[in-house]
């Protein structure tokens, strides 16, 4: 077996780790690092690098998770609504948040090549945590549209697009149902309309 096709093998074993089975350490600084080398390898046309990872470091969690309360008060919720959403900003021994900036001026490159970037540079940067021994998961919620979170993360025409949450896997990942290539691949046929 060559080198291509070990890396093929470990990859297939990749799956999203959710919070619960996930514990320390996460990722340090030049792990991260790495990771987000690895997403700039994401295809990018035009160069625009739509996307960047913002580090919350483990004292920024008592922050974060303020934020996220206050965000669920505003939205309405229940007291254990509240707590639920500010427990959420200690998901994962290693947190990142990933930012997108979609441009709708770029006519050679329209927003939805600009979000294709995006996401595979997501998966890029899961891959590479993945090949580093770390479980990963992508995570979205009301937090990545609240006002005040979207302040503290984002700039002038950028969009929070989601969470990163990794840390070393207490379990194996397992695989969810229905995920055959079969499923996803076909030959073209003219009459596909």
């Amino acid at each position: 077996m060559n080198a291509g096709d070990e890396l093929l093998d470990l990859l297939a074993l990749r799956y999203s780790v959710g919070p619960k089975y996930l514990t320390p350490p996460g990722p340090s600084a030049e792990q991260w690092a790495r990771a987000s080398d690895l997403a700039l390898r994401a295809p990018d046309h035009g160069g625009l690098r739509p996307f960047r990872f913002v580090v919350v470091g483990d004292s920024q969690r008592v922050a974060l998770a303020g934020l996220f309360a206050r965000g669920a008060e505003q939205r309405g919720q229940t007291a254990e609504e509240v707590e639920r959403a500010r427990a959420r900003a200690f998901n994962g021994p290693g947190l990142v948040a990933l930012v997108a900036r979609v441009r709708d001026d770029v006519p050679d490159v329209p927003p939805h090549e600009q979000w294709l970037c995006v996401g595979a540079a997501l998966m890029n940067f899961m891959n590479a945590l993945h090949l580093m021994g770390f479980g990963a998961k992508a995570l979205s919620g009301a937090s990545v549209s609240d006002p005040a979170v979207h302040t503290a993360f984002c700039g002038p025409g950028e969009r929070l697009a989601n969470w990163v949450i990794a840390g070393r896997p207490v379990r194996a990942a397992h695989p969810k149902a229905g995920a055959e290539a079969s499923a996803v691949i076909s030959g073209w046929r003219m009459d596909q309309g």
